[in-house]
């Protein structure tokens, strides 16, 4: 038998048995991504729809800065959370480098200009449709806001499954700040890295298999969440041409 099926075969038994330390390391990715993605989210939201419904002087240079950290490499955002928390840095007080609100942080910077961006373009576009005839009725900035946002729901939660795949495949920021110290900071990611390193290619290998179906499963829901908001589409474009 060769490397890559003894490894898979043995990849696939240490999925099937509940291998305990493979299960640590999936649940501590997926608290990570997910706090950093609540956190992130709230914020960005709230940022990307204020965005995309006021207009102000120096719009467009916010626009674009917040475009150009869209491709911004996780190992950079991992460096400025590093030496923000670094012992001489400006947050190096709270003692979090090498801990697990270190990883949050650092996923929630780098998932925060995506969000933000993502739901910007949403309720922008929706504004365009929609803004004159909310203005008509009296709605004004904040409240016009959380109605375009309200409306266009189906695609800011396709917005909030895609952060939270950005958070969980990200190895560059948390491998910096988390230090990658076992049973503490290691996620799925970072162990794959090194236990690919080591030699011991069964465990990396179910990591992948494990990575790569949270990423299937998160595309499975963006399509049924797009497929969801066409069908809502349709039927009320059907009840308005009944009553019309």
């Amino acid at each position: 038998m060769n490397t890559f099926q003894d490894s898979a075969a043995r990849a696939l038994q240490l999925i099937a048995g509940a291998d305990s330390m493979l299960l640590s390391i999936v649940a501590r990715s997926l608290a990570v991504s997910g706090l950093a993605c609540l956190i992130a989210c709230s914020l960005g939201l709230a940022l990307g729809a204020w965005l995309g419904v006021s207009r102000f002087a120096g719009r467009g240079a916010v626009i674009t800065s917040l475009n150009t950290l869209l491709a911004i490499p996780s190992v950079v955002v991992g460096l400025v959370v590093y030496l923000l928390l670094s012992r001489s840095g400006p947050l190096g007080f709270l003692g979090w480098l090498f801990s697990f609100p270190a990883m949050v942080l650092a996923q929630a910077v780098l998932v925060l200009p995506v969000c933000t961006a993502l739901t910007r373009q949403v309720v922008e576009d929706a504004e365009r449709a929609h803004g004159e005839q909310l203005r008509s009725l009296g709605a004004r900035g904040l409240l016009r806001s959380l109605l375009l946002a309200f409306d266009e729901r189906y695609a800011l939660l396709t917005v909030l499954l895609a952060c939270f795949g950005r958070a969980i495949s990200e190895v560059g920021a948390v491998m910096i700040v988390g230090g990658n110290i076992d049973g503490f900071t290691r996620v799925m990611t970072t162990a794959i890295a090194l236990e690919t390193s080591k030699g011991d290619l069964p465990l990396a290998l179910a990591l992948g298999i494990v990575l790569l179906a949270v990423v299937l499963l998160l595309n499975v829901l963006i399509a049924a969440v797009a497929r969801w908001r066409g069908a809502a589409v349709d039927r009320g474009e059907l009840m308005r041409g009944a009553t019309a």
